[in-house]
């Protein structure tokens, strides 16, 4: 199954982020039981407030509509969501992700 980079770009409300993460964090949880979520993490401090996710998904659609759901989103503090298909091919995570 093809692995698509999810990234978020969140709202500028970080005290609404620091609220909703347990819940956001318990639903990534979810998803990592399920095969789905590969990795997730929020870009570093300094950076643009965001987040990279790589999933799992039969298609691009699929991938985008696992997002709805997650409490970020839902609570809309997330104003941006990309996804595009990636292939691992080099680096110690290639194997384990192909």
């Amino acid at each position: 199954m093809p692995i698509y980079a999810v990234t978020y770009t969140y709202t500028d409300d970080s005290a609404a982020r620091d609220a909703v993460r347990p819940a956001h964090r318990e639903f990534l949880g979810a998803l990592v039981e399920q095969g789905i979520n590969l990795v997730s993490g929020p870009f570093a401090a300094g950076e643009a407030p965001g987040a990279l996710l790589l999933f799992r998904a039969a298609d691009k659609q699929a991938a985008l509509a696992v997002t709805e759901t997650d409490p970020f989103r839902v609570q809309g503090l997330v104003r941006d969501v990309s996804v595009q298909e990636w292939t691992p091919v080099i680096g110690p995570l290639a194997d384990q992700l192909s």
